[in-house]
């Protein structure tokens, strides 16, 4: 699991209006659910004019992809160069872990989007592609290639187990997400020969059997 920073926190910095709107948005899914959280609802509760949020975000499907491309954007910001100790596994399952932790303060929220995209196909159609692009910046950032065919089966594996260990996240109320991390590893063992890394290390080619 990645270190978390020990770093002395700086002055916040005012938030900007696309951040305002995706937490008007996270706030308005906490309390009543994405059902409730229509457009002009979303910009009284971030304190902006309704042209303010149409210049940021076009729909509310499109606030869902706001919400999922902040997620990748501080995720990949505590991508560093792979380290050749680590097997590609280790590192995916670092990277998923620091999905996780940068989720943690939304997890009552995305309960609730979770439970409406259940209920609303086309949202969660439109919803999947992000999704799947957030799990190809993945793979990238744990050094596994997400392109060519090869690499859109990885990425369709690994959405697949992302949902699944989302479901033990959501319900982990633990402080260190122990439950998610253990369904995490778990997942990853069962998976590994369909994202392609099992037995392998940085550079090395295969790692050697024991005789």
């Amino acid at each position: 699991m990645a270190k978390r920073s020990t770093a002395s926190k700086s002055k916040a910095k005012p938030a900007t209006p696309r951040d305002r709107i995706l937490n008007a948005a996270l706030a308005l899914a906490e309390r009543s659910g994405w059902r409730g959280a229509s457009l002009a609802a979303i910009a009284g509760e971030a304190g902006l004019p309704l042209h303010e949020v149409y210049a940021e975000f076009r729909s509310r499907s499109a606030i869902l992809w706001g919400l999922m491309a902040r997620t990748d954007e501080q995720v990949l910001a505590g991508t560093g160069a792979p380290d050749p100790e680590e097997t590609p596994r280790d590192r995916l399952f670092e990277v998923l872990m620091r999905r996780f932790d940068a989720l943690k303060p939304q997890r009552a929220a995305l309960k609730q989007i979770g439970r409406d995209l259940l209920t609303d196909p086309p949202l969660a159609l439109c919803a999947a592609p992000a999704l799947l692009r957030s799990m190809a910046w993945t793979l990238e950032a744990a050094g596994i290639s997400s392109a060519g065919a090869r690499g859109r089966f990885r990425t369709r594996a690994l959405t697949a187990l992302y949902l699944c260990v989302s479901r033990t996240f959501i319900e982990d109320e633990s402080a260190d997400l122990a439950k998610t991390m253990a369904a995490l590893d778990r997942r990853l063992s069962q998976a590994g020969p369909w994202l392609g890394i099992a037995e392998f290390r940085w550079g090395g080619g295969r790692e050697k059997q024991p005789a």
